[in-house]
């Protein structure tokens, strides 16, 4: 069985499991705790970033190679069309995603986390001890903020993330106004990278991600609540909806969980 080592709330992780679920491909995820996992994933792969997928005895790394072995290795549902102006189409928006939604999205959840105690302990994986999760719910706002100055994720580059993830919005908003999917009639690549790589700017209705239930269907007010981008989510959902499969399990819904994601 094909083996993925991630992270349950990255982004490029999520775009690879829908993938694999696109293709109809069994496969079991394997958690890497930060750190000490990291390096075990090195030793074995020679990097430290995830997701890594492996089959067999090859370990492939990078969601976009990722895509692409998959694509020759089962070739089922194919993600990248044969007609050239759509490979060609579908390459550019599958990269622009990479570098637009799954970067600035980062930073606009940040603002959520270092704001809010309640929300940074809502977004660990419903399996994570309680006493972990109460030492992530205490760590000071203040001190989170600072942090993410350090690493260059000052207020003003987060503001400057979440006004160009509005145009982005807005244009995928428009290319889907009279077609089912990005490139065309038929789901590609394009369309299952924007859509995994979305989650943190409004996490998917249904009971796919190992997070409260209470959080599905919520993201970002400025983005998930705009109706301007609603014909967007909307289409993401029914996307998650024809390929994406549920968990088995699901967790019941906490009273503590916060109701949306609040960007000062």
């Amino acid at each position: 069985m094909l083996e993925l080592y991630q992270w349950e709330l990255s982004q490029y992780s999520e775009k690879v499991r829908l993938i694999l679920d696109f293709k109809g491909l069994d496969y079991r995820k394997i958690e890497v705790t930060p750190g000490i996992g990291q390096v075990e994933l090195f030793r074995l792969t020679g990097q430290r970033q995830v997701p890594v997928l492996k089959d067999g005895n090859r370990y492939i790394v990078d969601s976009t190679d990722i895509a692409k072995y998959l694509d020759l290795e089962y070739p089922e549902r194919p993600l990248i069309p044969q007609d050239a102006k759509k490979r060609g189409l579908t390459l550019l928006i599958e990269e622009w995603a990479d570098e637009s939604i799954g970067i600035k999205g980062r930073k606009a959840l940040f603002a959520a986390v270092s704001q809010d105690q309640n929300f940074r302990k809502s977004l660990l994986p419903t399996s994570t001890p309680d006493i972990f999760k109460s030492l992530v719910e205490g760590v000071p706002n203040d001190l989170l903020t600072l942090f993410g100055i350090g690493v260059g994720y000052s207020p003003e580059i987060i503001h400057s993330a979440i006004a160009s993830l509005k145009q982005d919005l807005e244009a995928l908003t428009l290319l889907l106004a009279d077609s089912p999917y990005l490139t065309g009639d038929e789901p590609t690549l394009a369309d299952l990278a924007v859509a995994g790589l979305s989650i943190l700017l409004k996490f998917p209705d249904g009971p796919y991600l190992d997070l409260p239930a209470s959080i599905r269907g919520k993201g970002l007010p400025i983005l998930a609540e705009n109706p301007d981008y609603q014909a967007f989510f909307n289409w993401r959902d029914r996307l998650y909806a024809q390929f994406r499969k549920p968990l088995i399990t699901t967790t019941p819904p906490s009273a503590s969980a916060p109701t949306s994601i609040q960007i000062d």
